[in-house]
């Protein structure tokens, strides 16, 4: 222990500002990498390797053990070279958000007659949701936006028809063969529907009361994670619409907050933050209202 006393005060009193930068650049990473990783089940993975490391660490540092010293070292290498396997979703996702960060956003101000097929298509899946919403049939509409849907399209059965509530009830009408899956909506058509979406890898439904919720709502959040798609579902159970974005959920909606936060989204961004910002909004008011989210 006296050693270990020592070598710390000789390590601050080398400190400068280099040191300090130093230091700072690989908080900076490790922060970025918990980021990356919140709310998914590789949090638990990392949280055990740190932990592990740092056990290891003391024990090698405290007590002379020349054996299991060189277990450690020997280890350690191994275990670095692992992490990108272990964590490549994560990484894979982290790089996808990285390429969007510069992007034009497709949503952006278009010709009058663009802008009222948007208005249009918002106010059918709004429509379409109330209803589904009021008769307890489960439906998953996907929204795309700047990130392609074209694997996952290809996944269901291609329509290419229009958008109305008309179409989206008969679609998820209990029974019929599209009713399992989801309905994407890409380029003002409904390109396909029964298509598969990726279930979610993060642990958000398992930390929430209800965590027996469906396929439905863990494939919206997925696909919100994978893409920066904007998801709708309607539960078949308890007939309660939300909303899935970028891995986050907003649940019990109204026809009326459904439609101010899908208009929100095909608005211009004209600064920073835009739908994206809205969506924020809500979350922080979410986190606020606990219960209006559980």
């Amino acid at each position: 222990m006296p050693d270990l006393l020592s070598e710390l005060l000789f390590l601050f009193q080398r400190l400068n500002w280099l040191s300090i930068l130093d230091i700072t650049l690989v908080t900076l990473i490790f922060f970025s990498v918990m980021m990356l990783v919140r709310d998914t089940q590789a949090m638990t993975l990392l949280r055990g390797i740190i932990l592990l490391v740092l056990g290891l660490t003391l024990v090698t540092s405290l007590v002379n053990l020349p054996a299991f010293s060189w277990l450690v070292r020997t280890s350690i290498p191994a275990l670095v070279f692992a992490i990108p396997v272990i964590f490549a979703p994560e990484i894979r996702r982290g790089l996808e958000k990285l390429g969007r960060a510069g992007s034009e956003p497709i949503l952006r101000r278009q010709p009058d007659r663009e802008d009222q097929l948007q208005k249009e298509i918002v106010k059918a899946v709004v429509s379409a949701s109330a209803r589904l919403s009021a008769r307890q049939h489960g439906a998953l509409i996907i929204l795309q936006r700047r990130d392609s849907l074209g694997d996952y399209i290809r996944t269901g059965v291609r329509l290419d028809s229009a958008v109305t509530p008309e179409m989206l009830l008969q679609i998820f009408y209990p029974n019929t063969p599209l009713h399992d899956g989801a309905a994407i909506i890409t380029h003002g058509r409904i390109a396909a529907a029964a298509a598969v979406m990726p279930l979610s890898a993060s642990g958000i439904l398992n930390r929430t009361p209800d965590r027996q919720m469906g396929l439905r709502h863990r494939a919206a959040l997925g696909i919100s994670e994978a893409t920066d798609a904007v998801a709708i579902v309607v539960s078949e159970e308890t007939g309660s619409i939300s909303v899935a974005h970028s891995g986050r959920m907003i649940r019990r909606l109204d026809s009326e907050r459904l439609e101010n936060i899908l208009f929100a989204f095909y608005q211009p961004s004209e600064r920073t933050g835009g739908a994206a910002g809205l969506f924020d909004w809500f979350n922080r008011w979410a986190k606020i209202r606990p219960k209006q989210e559980d």
